[in-house]
């Protein structure tokens, strides 16, 4: 890779934490050679991933942080990282709501970006457990507010317990999402594997999640790169239950051929690090 200023800090740390997680540490000087970029450069990209909490700054390097399958981050946590992979992958997921159809949001953040694309899609149904997701579909709605919409969506919040992520779980949100049948779920992850399939640290949300999945036609999983091959506590779906996982160009090749493999549709999403449009 040649000196290229055009390359975004934010799709250079991506490769670095990329590079970090696949080698389980790197040493600052190897990345430089790797990224054809100054040393500083790439001192401050480590210091921008260790404020994220996703690498540990080790002398002359970096190594992965490694964290127990039952951390949840809070949604205001969650909500600063990777906000650019967010934005693509709201957008190309938008794309696949249909006029008029009943589809589910999960709660994440990514969902949440994505709500901000569908409030522009007409006569939508909407059920979610996310509170976050409802407030933007009620912004949109509400009469007088800037931006308010004509045909705006129908919500439904499930009611449940409250997580961190503020999504609302349970057995009043497990028995509400029972009794009904959507189009499309679109689900966010807190890891995706080959192995685990769908998982997330929460066990209550695990079961939510698996209701679901149950309750939906097609399943669209909405996730940057750092997701794959992370695993929660909680396995909620296998990879075959999936349709279609929207990511982002941070995405490896590596991941791209594995994931292509198990699963019918992969959406990758944005640009990579050579700006152009990324394929999937």
């Amino acid at each position: 890779m040649s000196e290229n200023q055009n390359l975004l800090a934010e799709q250079r740390r991506a490769l670095i934490l990329d590079e970090v997680r696949r080698r389980g540490g790197v040493r600052v000087n190897e990345l430089t050679r790797k990224l054809s970029v100054s040393d500083m450069t790439v001192r401050r990209d480590l210091d921008a991933l260790a404020r994220q909490g996703v690498i540990e700054k080790v002398h002359g390097g970096a190594v992965p942080v490694v964290e127990a399958s039952t951390h949840e981050p809070g949604f205001e946590a969650k909500s600063s990282l990777e906000l650019t992979a967010k934005e693509d992958i709201a957008r190309a997921a938008a794309a696949m709501a249909v006029p008029g159809s009943a589809i589910a949001l999960s709660g994440g953040t990514t969902t949440y970006a994505l709500a901000q694309h569908l409030v522009d899609v007409p006569d939508l149904t909407v059920v979610t457990n996310s509170v976050r997701v409802a407030d933007v579909f009620h912004a949109a709605q509400r009469p007088g507010t800037p931006g308010a919409r004509s045909g705006a969506a129908t919500v439904v919040l499930t009611g449940g317990v409250r997580t961190p992520s503020d999504s609302l779980v349970g057995p009043v949100a497990d028995q509400a999402i029972a009794s009904l049948h959507f189009d499309v779920l679109f689900l966010g992850v807190h890891g995706i594997s080959l192995e685990a399939g769908l998982s997330t640290p929460n066990l209550a949300e695990a079961e939510t999640n698996r209701r679901f999945v149950q309750s939906a036609r097609v399943v669209v999983v909405v996730a940057d790169h750092t997701k794959w091959g992370t695993v929660g506590l909680s396995s909620f779906a296998t990879l075959e239950q999936v349709n279609t996982f929207v990511t982002d160009a941070g995405l490896s090749p590596g991941a791209r051929e594995e994931i292509e493999e198990h699963l019918p549709g992969l959406v990758v999403a944005g640009r990579n690090a050579d700006g152009e449009p990324a394929q999937g």
